[in-house]
Protein backbone atom coordinates (compact mmCIF):
# COMPACT_ATOMS: atom_id res chain seq x y z
CA UNK A 1 0.00 0.00 0.00
CA UNK A 2 2.94 2.29 0.86
CA UNK A 3 3.86 1.61 -2.58
CA UNK A 4 1.28 2.68 -4.37
CA UNK A 5 0.52 5.81 -1.92
CA UNK A 6 3.82 7.15 -3.16
CA UNK A 7 2.80 6.50 -7.08
CA UNK A 8 0.02 8.68 -6.24
CA UNK A 9 1.86 11.06 -5.10
CA UNK A 10 4.39 10.92 -7.74
CA UNK A 11 1.99 11.15 -10.76
CA UNK A 12 -0.44 13.96 -8.77
CA UNK A 13 2.55 15.86 -8.68
CA UNK A 14 3.63 15.11 -12.28
CA UNK A 15 0.03 16.47 -13.55
CA UNK A 16 -0.23 19.46 -11.18
CA UNK A 17 3.46 20.29 -12.93
CA UNK A 18 2.12 19.96 -16.56
CA UNK A 19 -1.16 21.40 -15.55
CA UNK A 20 0.64 24.60 -13.72
CA UNK A 21 3.03 24.88 -16.58
CA UNK A 22 0.24 24.96 -19.52
CA UNK A 23 -1.54 27.46 -17.63
CA UNK A 24 1.58 30.16 -17.12
CA UNK A 25 2.10 29.28 -21.11
CA UNK A 26 -1.01 29.63 -21.94
CA UNK A 27 -1.65 32.67 -20.40
CA UNK A 28 1.84 34.26 -21.59
CA UNK A 29 0.02 32.88 -25.18
CA UNK A 30 -2.90 34.54 -24.58
CA UNK A 31 -1.57 38.25 -23.69
CA UNK A 32 0.46 38.28 -26.47
CA UNK A 33 -2.40 37.43 -29.00
CA UNK A 34 -4.74 39.71 -27.08
CA UNK A 35 -3.48 42.82 -29.72
CA UNK A 36 -4.07 40.19 -32.80
CA UNK A 37 -7.18 39.02 -32.07
CA UNK A 38 -8.89 42.34 -31.63
CA UNK A 39 -7.54 43.35 -34.93
CA UNK A 40 -8.44 39.99 -36.80
CA UNK A 41 -12.27 39.53 -34.78
CA UNK A 42 -13.22 43.00 -33.46
CA UNK A 43 -16.56 42.15 -32.07
CA UNK A 44 -15.70 38.72 -31.31
CA UNK A 45 -12.29 39.16 -30.12
CA UNK A 46 -13.34 38.31 -26.42
CA UNK A 47 -15.25 34.58 -27.79
CA UNK A 48 -11.99 33.90 -30.04
CA UNK A 49 -9.74 34.52 -26.35
CA UNK A 50 -11.93 32.32 -24.31
CA UNK A 51 -11.99 29.66 -27.46
CA UNK A 52 -8.21 29.50 -27.19
CA UNK A 53 -8.28 29.34 -23.38
CA UNK A 54 -10.58 26.82 -23.09
CA UNK A 55 -9.04 24.51 -26.23
CA UNK A 56 -5.76 24.89 -24.62
CA UNK A 57 -7.05 24.28 -21.11
CA UNK A 58 -8.69 20.76 -22.74
CA UNK A 59 -5.42 20.12 -24.10
CA UNK A 60 -3.66 20.01 -21.17
CA UNK A 61 -5.95 17.72 -19.25
CA UNK A 62 -6.27 15.48 -22.41
CA UNK A 63 -2.02 14.78 -21.81
CA UNK A 64 -2.83 14.32 -18.30
CA UNK A 65 -5.51 11.96 -18.90
CA UNK A 66 -3.19 10.09 -21.21
CA UNK A 67 -0.40 9.96 -18.53
CA UNK A 68 -2.40 8.10 -16.48
CA UNK A 69 -3.81 5.76 -19.02
CA UNK A 70 -0.10 5.15 -20.54
CA UNK A 71 0.66 4.08 -16.02
CA UNK A 72 -2.07 1.93 -15.93
CA UNK A 73 -1.12 -0.22 -19.36
CA UNK A 74 2.88 0.05 -18.21
CA UNK A 75 2.02 -1.90 -14.70
CA UNK A 76 -0.35 -4.08 -16.52
CA UNK A 77 -3.19 -3.71 -14.70
CA UNK A 78 -5.78 -2.85 -17.91
CA UNK A 79 -5.49 -5.02 -21.09
CA UNK A 80 -5.26 -2.41 -24.09
CA UNK A 81 -4.04 1.20 -24.51
CA UNK A 82 -8.06 2.00 -25.58
CA UNK A 83 -9.51 0.59 -22.44
CA UNK A 84 -6.83 2.38 -20.20
CA UNK A 85 -7.46 5.98 -22.08
CA UNK A 86 -11.36 5.05 -21.43
CA UNK A 87 -10.86 3.99 -17.37
CA UNK A 88 -8.98 7.34 -16.82
CA UNK A 89 -10.65 9.44 -18.86
CA UNK A 90 -14.01 8.47 -17.16
CA UNK A 91 -11.78 8.15 -13.59
CA UNK A 92 -9.99 11.49 -14.01
CA UNK A 93 -13.31 13.43 -15.05
CA UNK A 94 -14.87 11.73 -11.76
CA UNK A 95 -17.49 10.01 -13.83
CA UNK A 96 -16.52 6.90 -12.89
CA UNK A 97 -18.73 4.65 -14.82
CA UNK A 98 -18.26 1.48 -12.95
CA UNK A 99 -18.09 -0.83 -16.49
CA UNK A 100 -14.21 -1.14 -16.02
CA UNK A 101 -12.43 -1.88 -12.77
CA UNK A 102 -9.14 -2.30 -11.67
CA UNK A 103 -8.26 -5.55 -9.03
CA UNK A 104 -7.80 -4.68 -6.01
CA UNK A 105 -3.95 -4.46 -5.93
CA UNK A 106 -4.74 -1.18 -7.93
CA UNK A 107 -8.28 0.76 -7.05
CA UNK A 108 -6.45 2.67 -4.48
CA UNK A 109 -4.84 4.51 -7.42
CA UNK A 110 -7.40 4.89 -9.08
CA UNK A 111 -9.23 7.33 -6.21
CA UNK A 112 -6.07 9.22 -6.03
CA UNK A 113 -6.58 10.25 -10.11
CA UNK A 114 -9.93 10.98 -9.84
CA UNK A 115 -9.31 13.64 -6.88
CA UNK A 116 -6.35 14.94 -8.82
CA UNK A 117 -9.11 15.63 -11.71
CA UNK A 118 -11.33 16.88 -9.45
CA UNK A 119 -9.09 19.46 -7.92
CA UNK A 120 -7.60 20.20 -11.72
CA UNK A 121 -10.92 20.73 -13.57
CA UNK A 122 -11.50 23.39 -10.15
CA UNK A 123 -8.13 25.26 -11.21
CA UNK A 124 -9.10 24.94 -14.93
CA UNK A 125 -12.39 26.20 -14.05
CA UNK A 126 -10.61 29.34 -12.01
CA UNK A 127 -8.10 30.17 -14.71
CA UNK A 128 -11.37 30.72 -16.98
CA UNK A 129 -12.88 33.17 -14.96
CA UNK A 130 -9.52 35.08 -14.54
CA UNK A 131 -9.20 34.87 -18.33
CA UNK A 132 -12.93 35.68 -18.64
CA UNK A 133 -12.16 38.64 -16.06
CA UNK A 134 -9.47 39.83 -17.80
CA UNK A 135 -11.16 39.84 -21.49
CA UNK A 136 -13.91 42.06 -19.73
CA UNK A 137 -11.80 44.90 -17.69
CA UNK A 138 -9.37 45.00 -20.95
CA UNK A 139 -12.81 45.51 -22.62
CA UNK A 140 -13.86 48.00 -20.31
CA UNK A 141 -10.40 49.46 -20.55
CA UNK A 142 -10.68 49.91 -24.47
CA UNK A 143 -14.10 52.04 -24.05
CA UNK A 144 -12.99 54.09 -21.67
CA UNK A 145 -9.41 55.14 -23.69
CA UNK A 146 -11.90 55.89 -26.65
CA UNK A 147 -13.91 58.20 -24.84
Amino acid sequence: MLAHLIIGAILISVTVVIHAIALDRLMYTLEKLSNKMFLWFRMLWKAAMLTVAVLGVFCAHIVQIWLWALFYLVVGCLPDFETALYFSTSTFTTVGFGDVVLDEDWRLISSFQSANGFILFGWSTAFIFEVMSKLYHDETMRKNRKN
